[in-house]
């Protein structure tokens, strides 16, 4: 064996070789990729897992609070007569401003305070469209970001940064126009908070444990929602509001995120070997276990060259080479797709279930709390049945019940009967929203990983902006359009693999070699 080369500075570390004796090459050593090592002999799900997940996933309850903030500070207050001009029951459009107020005062909500009704009321729709636009293109920019440079780590991170900068400046906001920029510049890194956390906490999970980690990661969201209500019902100015739902974004930056690790998958690829080994101890020790001398982690396609050499150079990926692989570019555009469809059937169904006869506050906890079962029962089923079987089923399940919604007429008994259709509807699609990024994740290698969650995110996005264009079509019509979606997107899932028990893969390369090697058979696990 030849010695050791001294490296330039532009190399990201040493060959794995110069770091083994010869006596040790000559006995053979055992090279793993990390669903292997996790399996034999990390765990799969002991209590580094579990610590690392949970801390990991309170991001998303972060996420849940700057995107729902706008159901309470957006919304049109109550408003009662002063004068003798009033008409208790009518608009407040033809009366004259002097004959009523806002019951609260103008500070309660943007509405009362920037006078956005009547005539300014597409004001409303508006900065709630931006700020999805921005979720839209920050999902894109650290997508990327955390598969290159930043890792998932690093983009977690600076998201929370951005969120706690602009989520408390919005509050400062003088006029209607700055806190359109705010609440954008808001979306923008709040579109990456969940993607970047989904991945960082699943990716040092096990296959068979995977799937369960995966759904459970949604009751953070959910809850964060279920928490929202009650800090809205406390903090009824909206200024107040957007402060207090913004610091939990300062405090997770100070007391979680250093003791979050990075993912031992961002490690491999971007060829930090040592990194990544010292990581698979630590989880090794804490969950009680131990890997044996001469056990090393290799990604996919880490071969040796004909000097005897391995290639141990950082591998990376890009959407680009996503678009440009065939195998890569049908999954991307299905799920691109599915991720429309979902999200209109989600967003637009939240947005008409018909009221619940009770306060605001009520109503968004209730309507939070209703989707946890959702996730349970696709919990439940998903390794059992597989990703491919509930991505259709749930889907269908949302569209029988949304056609019910669109079939069904008339007022008293049958309003009530459309309501249930509503709630059901919305139930099948919540697990199916949540499965999506399960699904995702194991589609693609993880080079590209957080790209393709991130295109996928974006489409989500887009989605949930025509969602409440879709809203106003009607009582009836509405339902028609979701049940359209519903039956197109469980379609369009017929075309996509099954990933239950496959691993995840490192490299494009990797992922097309397994694909090869099926001929036309189910995909065999292969590292």
């Amino acid at each position: 064996m030849e010695s050791p080369v001294e490296r330039s500075g532009n190399d990201v570390r040493q060959p794995l070789l110069d770091k083994i004796p010869a006596k040790k090459e000559a006995e053979g050593e055992e090279r793993l990729c990390i669903d292997e090592m996790l399996q034999r002999y990390c765990g799969e799900f002991g209590r580094w897992q579990m610590k690392h997940f949970v801390l990991t996933c309170l991001a998303w309850a972060l996420e849940a609070f700057h995107t729902m903030v706008m159901i309470f500070a957006d919304q049109e207050p109550e408003w009662r007569c002063v004068g003798s001009d009033c008409r208790v029951g009518s608009s407040t459009c033809g009366m004259d401003p002097s004959s009523w107020e806002w019951t609260a005062g103008k500070g309660s909500s943007t509405v009362s305070e920037w006078g956005l009704i009547c005539g300014e009321k597409y004001k409303v729709g508006l900065v709630q469209a931006l700020f999805f636009a921005g979720c839209m293109i920050g999902a894109g920019v650290f997508g990327h970001l955390s598969d290159s440079k930043l890792g998932r780590k690093g983009s977690l991170t600076v998201v929370c940064i951005i969120n706690s900068i602009f989520g408390i400046a919005t509050a400062f906001s003088p006029n209607y126009w700055t806190y359109v920029v705010l609440r954008f510049l808001t979306g923008f890194s709040t579109g990456g908070v969940g993607l970047t956390a989904f991945v960082l906490a699943n990716e040092p999970i096990g296959p068979s444990k995977r799937g369960v980690a995966g759904m459970s990661t949604f009751y953070f969201f959910s809850g964060g929602i279920a928490v929202l209500s009650g800090i809205a019902y406390v903090f009824r100015s909206w200024r107040e509001l957007f402060i207090v739902s913004s610091l939990p974004s300062l405090l997770f930056l100070i007391i979680v995120i250093p003791f979050i690790s990075e993912s031992p998958r961002w490690y491999l690829v971007r060829g930090k070997v040592d990194e990544a080994m010292k990581l698979m101890h630590c989880i090794a020790k804490t969950n009680g276990r131990h890997i044996p001398d001469g056990v090393t982690l290799a990604v996919d396609d880490d071969v040796e060259d004909k000097n005897g050499e391995r290639n141990n150079t950082a591998v990376e990926g890009s959407l680009k080479d996503v678009i440009l692989s065939p195998l890569t570019r049908i999954r991307l555009l299905i799920t691109v797709a599915i991720s429309f469809t979902v999200s209109i059937v989600y967003y637009g169904l939240s947005l008409n279930v018909v009221n619940l006869k009770t306060n605001l506050y009520l109503n968004v906890f209730v309507n939070a709390v209703a989707e946890m079962p959702a996730f349970a029962i696709t919990a439940a089923f998903l390794d059992k049945y597989g990703r491919k079987p509930l991505s259709i089923g749930t889907q269908w399940f949302s569209c029988v019940f949304c056609l019910a919604g669109f079939a069904i007429w008339g007022a008293g008994t049958w309003k009530s009967v459309r309501m249930v259709a509503g709630v059901l509807g919305i139930f099948g699609m919540a697990g199916t929203y949540n499965l999506l990024f399960i699904y995702i994740a194991e589609l693609f290698p993880t080079v590209v990983r957080n790209a393709a969650l991130g295109c996928a995110t974006q489409a989500s996005q887009m989605g949930a902006i025509l969602a409440p264009f879709v809203v106003v079509l009607g009582d009836e019509l509405p339902f028609g359009v979701f049940a359209v979606c519903g039956l197109v997107g469980g379609g369009l899932a017929f075309y996509l693999p099954e990933t239950l028990n496959k691993p995840l893969y490192d490299t494009m390369f990797g992922m097309h070699e397994a694909e090869s090697n099926r001929g036309g058979r189910e995909e065999v696990v292969v590292c």
